[in-house]
């Protein structure tokens, strides 16, 4: 929000005998963080909720049709029972409570989570595991917290977490091949459809989540690390570029990765987060591990939950010297 500063007592005195100047007229105060935010969620909550109804019905998505109905209903009973324990053991006032609105608020990211894990998840013709994934990613907000900024924050992406759980405790659970998002296009809508989930999403994350310095530092990293492979190990250059131009990259990229209650704020940071993600990613392909993109994010947010962590015991330290020379 901008400011307009006050004239100087004393030019007003010289200048009194002049006409007056029109008044300055005052800066219009920007949306405040929380109406982005929640503006964020709804456009994150209805964008998926499209996607899933298209994929089901017209571009020819494999998981059953109950899946991401089944997924909604989990994840809204597991964050209203979490939020609810929480809440209990530390006497405050859950955060559904105030009415419909907030009731409403409250589940746009468990709405977003549900539906990212049924989306994503390939789970044969079993239904579980895709509610196992929604119960550790919604369990995680809670189990994994750290102050930040004098706030409890969950340092884990919730729906990458229990993605990335259920792929390293049942083997024989997949990814959602990326075939299946644009199983039934043909010809334009091959690439209209990324281009257009592309265009949204960037806006998205421009105007409301402030991402982009992270979505940059992101995409600039992969290519990167892509070449390096390239020139120094010999890989294909192509087959290392060729993720990118995926519409499951596209949604890694825009609706994954861009997570604002796992990702820093600054700009600085985001961009050192995102070439995090894109340097581990690298690393794990070297590996021969598969899943890495969601693999790397994972590691990415528990290198930066252990940042947080060290930051908080050095300025502890530094403070505790400073009280004592303040009371001698």
């Amino acid at each position: 929000m901008t400011t307009t500063a006050s004239p100087d007592l004393g030019q007003r005195a010289e200048t009194a005998a002049q006409p007056a100047a029109p008044p300055a007229t005052t800066a219009k105060p920007g949306v405040p963080p929380e109406v982005k935010r929640v503006r964020a969620l709804a456009r994150f909550a209805t964008t998926i909720t499209i996607f899933n109804i298209l994929g089901h019905t017209v571009l020819g998505f494999e998981q059953a049709p109950i899946t991401p109905i089944a997924a909604a209903l989990m994840s809204y009973a597991t964050a209203l029972l979490f939020e609810w324990l929480d809440a209990w053991a530390q006497g405050r006032t859950p955060g559904y409570a105030g009415g419909f609105r907030s009731l409403v608020v409250f589940l746009l990211p468990a709405h977003i989570t549900g539906l990212a894990c049924g989306m994503l998840l390939w789970g044969n013709t079993s239904l579980w595991p895709y509610l196992f994934a929604i119960a550790v990613g919604n369990g995680c907000k809670y189990l994994v917290r750290l102050r930040v900024n004098g706030k409890l924050r969950h340092v884990l992406n919730p729906s990458n977490t229990g993605i990335a759980v259920v792929l390293v405790l049942f083997p024989w659970v997949s990814i959602a091949p990326p075939y299946h998002f644009t199983n039934l296009t043909v010809t334009a809508l091959d690439w209209l459809l990324p281009l257009g989930i592309l265009m949204f999403g960037t806006m998205l994350n421009a105007k409301l989540t402030g991402k982009m310095p992270l979505i940059l530092g992101w995409l600039g990293a992969f290519a990167a690390q892509a070449v390096l492979r390239w020139l120094l190990l010999d890989h294909s250059l192509l087959g290392a570029l060729v993720p990118m131009s995926g519409l499951a990259f596209i949604l890694f990229t825009n609706y994954m990765i861009t997570d604002p209650g796992s990702t820093p704020s600054s700009p600085r940071n985001q961009v050192v987060f995102g070439v995090t993600c894109a340097a581990v990613y690298a690393a794990l392909v070297l590996s021969g591990i598969s899943f890495g993109l969601f693999f790397a994010l994972v590691i990415t947010c528990v290198l930066r939950g252990i940042v947080l962590v060290a930051a908080g015991m050095r300025a502890a330290r530094t403070a505790v010297p400073q009280q004592t020379a303040g009371t001698s």
